[in-house]
């Protein structure tokens, strides 16, 4: 039999598909035209493909890539300016003062190219932004090859970028409209929060969010007081508000959703939403412990953010997955609460899943696109490994990332950044940082 000519045969000690359970030992994966076109043994693979980039991986787990599921990439830039507040402190008095005066294209195209440097250095393939001049930020994207999908934000306040509701509407749809035809780039209406924007535009959202097929990426339930001034102001609390508005659907992506009663986890799973739990951040703040345990139980749909750098302070997603396989045991009482493969998946398939992408991306599968990390085991810290799925969640570290593939492109070799100029992004970083202060 003829052999085929693949772009690159991958061979890696573990394979870990995440969508199929168990480990894969002493296979390969052929990748062809961005795509997984085959996993099979390395035996197998080597009398039916051929490639001139054969890449062995003895000491490595090889997983799909992870996904951000929500995060605010430019404010990267901000990272420890405002620390050891609450919320709304940490946002009235630091944060809209600084975004008012200092975001501009320039701003957030630089943020979010340290942020897109610093995820794909930490084995992040996709993520799931909500930030201001959403055209920088792709053109950041498109620079790096990262996967994304861009948050259209909306918010009842005068900003820089769109000075009311309908030009922030107008200007995202245009954004989505220019970049129609980037694989790489996905879109999504992005209402700030209940507590930003009003009744009016939210059902804006809502019709628009119907005729064009977008999910709607938003704040909810993120702290007490949302919820006690919202009963106060409107009378419900915000899930329900949503709800009454025709915004509770499949096609809702909520950002942290802390406080939460057994009838709204009820309603949420009845219609199918999705949440980005965002631990480290939720601690931060202060804001509280999402009741993970019991969204899983019931089979809500939950996948891993790391939040923006200027609450969190990384874009760890590996802290991330091991804070909330822990959180998870703690707040529970049971050991068994999410156990490493489940945060393997909550931080993969499950946020693929979130942002309709699960057809595409999330695990290692033939057919989708070959959006891959490769984990190293070689370290003392990693030694023994008895089980490679525990050792990624309760063990290693993004220091551990060796190798990243975004649609079949290498963009992370042996530690290094293939497309990013990383001095370069480090010195504007501190150009920013001095603009700032000054």
């Amino acid at each position: 039999m003829d052999k085929c000519s693949v772009d690159t045969l991958l061979e890696a000690r573990w394979i870990i598909p995440v969508e199929v359970e168990g480990i894969l030992t002493e296979h390969t994966i052929a990748i062809n035209n961005g795509l997984i076109e085959a996993i099979l043994p390395s035996s197998e693979a080597s009398s039916r493909y051929y490639s001139s980039t054969h890449i062995k991986l003895d000491n490595h787990a090889v997983i799909p890539g992870l996904i951000n599921l929500h995060t605010h990439a430019a404010m990267t830039l901000m990272r420890g300016m405002a620390d050891d507040l609450s919320l709304m402190a940490w946002l009235k008095n630091h944060i809209w003062p600084i975004e008012s005066k200092y975001v501009d294209t320039c701003f957030v195209r630089d943020g979010t190219l340290l942020a897109c440097a610093e995820m794909l250095k930490g084995g992040i393939t996709c993520f799931n932004d909500m930030y201001f001049f959403p055209q920088a930020a792709a053109d950041a994207i498109l620079q790096c090859g990262i996967r994304a999908g861009i948050g259209l934000v909306v918010i009842d306040m005068l900003s820089a970028y769109a000075s009311d509701v309908d030009d922030y509407i107008d200007k995202g749809l245009a954004v989505r409209d220019h970049c129609s035809q980037q694989p790489l780039l996905t879109f999504c209406l992005a209402p700030h929060a209940p507590y930003s924007v009003n009744n009016k535009t939210l059902t804006k959202i809502m019709v628009l969010a119907e005729q064009l097929q977008l999910p709607v990426h938003i704040h909810l339930h993120e702290t007490g007081d949302e919820i006690k001034n919202s009963l106060a102001e409107n009378g419900v609390r915000p899930l329900m508000r949503l709800h009454q508005l025709g915004l509770v659907s499949p096609s809702l992506i909520a950002a942290h959703m802390i406080h939460l009663t057994d009838t709204e986890i009820e309603l949420f799973h009845e219609y199918g939403a999705h949440i980005a739990h965002c631990p480290t951040s939720n601690l931060k703040l202060a804001s509280g412990i999402a009741p993970v345990e019991k969204l899983l139980r019931k089979g809500i749909n939950v996948g891993i953010g790391t939040d923006g750098a200027a609450s969190n302070n990384r874009l760890d997603m590996f802290a991330e997955m091991r804070l909330t396989a822990l959180l998870a045991k703690g707040y529970s009482h049971n050991s068994e609460a999410v156990p490493a493969p489940l945060a393997l998946r909550m931080a993969t398939l499950n946020g693929a899943r979130a942002m309709g992408l699960d057809h595409i991306t999330g695990s290692l599968s033939p057919g989708k696109a070959a959006d891959i990390t490769a984990v190293d085991f070689s370290s003392l810290s990693l030694s023994p490994c008895f089980d490679p799925i525990s050792h990624l969640v309760y063990v290693a570290g993004r220091e551990q990332v060796s190798h990243v593939w975004v649609n079949g492109r290498l963009l992370l070799n042996d530690g290094e950044l293939v497309t990013l100029d990383e001095p370069a992004i480090m010195q504007q970083a501190r150009r920013w940082q001095q603009h700032l202060v000054s």
